[in-house]
């Protein structure tokens, strides 16, 4: 058999090693990084009281940035500073860990703060 090529063989190539900067990109939609950062939101509150909307949150990403709105309710009496720090602190960290991204600001708002049930027996009502 003459002028038949090798077949199989040559059909196999050599694999190309694209540098790293040239392969593309991977984007993570701003949605996503939301979700990230309400279960960090909600990692941080830890337990809601039980008429308590869950924590959620949006975002903007330009680049490799992502600026995130938290919004919460806490229990009553709490120290809200201290709950909103944990909530910036933690949304912080697991956006830059889970999505990679920088997050140079992250605003807390406070929706609604729910009476403790057992404050609330403590202090009896007055009519």
């Amino acid at each position: 058999m003459t002028g038949v090529s090798g077949g199989a063989d040559e059909l196999r190539e050599t694999p190309t090693v694209v540098p790293p900067g040239e392969r593309g990109a991977t984007r993570i939609a701003d949605r996503v990084v939301a979700k990230v950062a309400a279960q960090a939101a909600r990692e941080a509150v830890g337990g809601l009281p039980p008429d308590a909307a869950r924590p959620h949150a949006t975002v903007v990403v330009h680049h490799d940035t992502a600026r995130v709105r938290v919004h919460l309710e806490l229990d009553y009496p709490c120290d809200i500073g201290a709950r909103c720090r944990q909530v910036r602190h933690r949304v912080v960290h697991r956006v830059s860990a889970l999505a990679g991204m920088a997050v140079p600001e992250v605003v807390v708002q406070v929706e609604r703060l729910h009476l403790a049930a057992e404050y609330g027996a403590k202090q009896g009502r007055t009519r």
